[in-house]
């Protein structure tokens, strides 16, 4: 089945799809981006997937022309073009194309692209056996300083640093503190630690992006005889869980066994994590059909 690119109007093969050099996002990261997953010919989250999308966009003054109920159709009817039952949806919009940070000097007609192809963070057999991470010494950008609610392509320069440090140390994941020790995300990831039927994340104001997965595993979970709480978390609150998993539309939801070479419980993916991933994967069949 082809992968496609569908940017300002015109679709085409991904191969043969490119950016203008002077799009405002390839010269400062001045662009929003959101990773959408296709499950069984239906797109999942869609609506709020864009919603954010369409927030950002008014939170960073972008002049965006596409109603959304017309760039959802547009999603839809490209992913048909495509054919991919399963499959990964890149959705970028930019403030438009110019050189200098100044808006007010660039053409502020936002280049918008709708790519349709196919992602896997990590192999098959990392959902049976688990991840493992260290505690990486990148930081992410305190919430007084950019709202971690924008999924900001500039911002995310910080957490593939995380990553290639990760990398260097033959590690599966980075897991990023904000500036008071507090654990925030990993780099593509949210975090849930598990004890008995007790879940809890990063408090939003740690600086973390409320994934639309972790929002989806938070309703699940209390659905299904858990308590959830945001709370505020250091890596002591790590290291005494009985489980840990991340969660991300790339991801779904993977076990954490291990940080900092140290044992997250007895090492292996828990019964917590395992059967919410099971919900997961029967909720992910109730998208939008294209």
């Amino acid at each position: 089945m082809p992968k496609l690119v569908w940017l300002n109007g015109e679709t085409m093969a991904l191969e043969s799809a490119t950016v203008p050099v002077a799009d405002h996002a390839h010269l400062y990261g001045d662009g929003l981006f959101e990773g959408i997953r296709i499950y069984g010919s239906k797109v999942f989250k869609l609506d709020e997937h864009l919603t954010r999308l369409y927030h950002g966009c008014r939170y960073l003054g972008f002049n965006m022309t596409i109603p959304q109920p017309e760039l959802n159709a547009t999603i839809l009817r490209v992913c048909a073009e495509a054919g991919l039952a399963d499959g990964y949806i890149r959705l970028n919009v930019t403030r438009g194309n110019g050189l200098g940070l100044d808006p007010k000097y660039i053409d502020n007609k936002p280049n918008v692209m709708i790519m349709v192809n196919t992602l896997a963070l990590f192999p098959p057999e990392m959902y049976t056996t688990g991840l493992s991470a260290v505690t990486s010494p990148v930081r992410v950008i305190p919430s007084d300083a950019l709202d971690p609610r924008l999924k900001c392509i500039g911002r995310y320069a910080g957490n593939i640093l995380a990553k290639y440090k990760a990398n260097q140390v033959q590690a599966d994941e980075a897991m990023m503190l904000n500036h008071r020790g507090e654990l925030t995300e990993c780099t593509g990831e949210n975090i849930f630690l598990v004890s008995g039927n007790v879940l809890k994340t990063p408090h939003p104001s740690c600086g973390i992006l409320e994934g639309i997965t972790r929002n989806t595993i938070m309703e699940i979970a209390k659905q299904n005889g858990f308590s959830v709480q945001e709370d505020f978390l250091t890596p002591f609150d790590v290291f005494t869980a009985s489980e840990c998993f991340l969660t991300g539309t790339a991801a779904e939801l993977i076990s954490l066994v291990s940080l900092d070479g140290r044992l997250i419980g007895d090492g292996k993916p828990g019964p917590a994590s395992i059967a919410l991933r099971n919900l997961f994967l029967k909720e992910v069949q109730n998208g939008t059909p294209f």
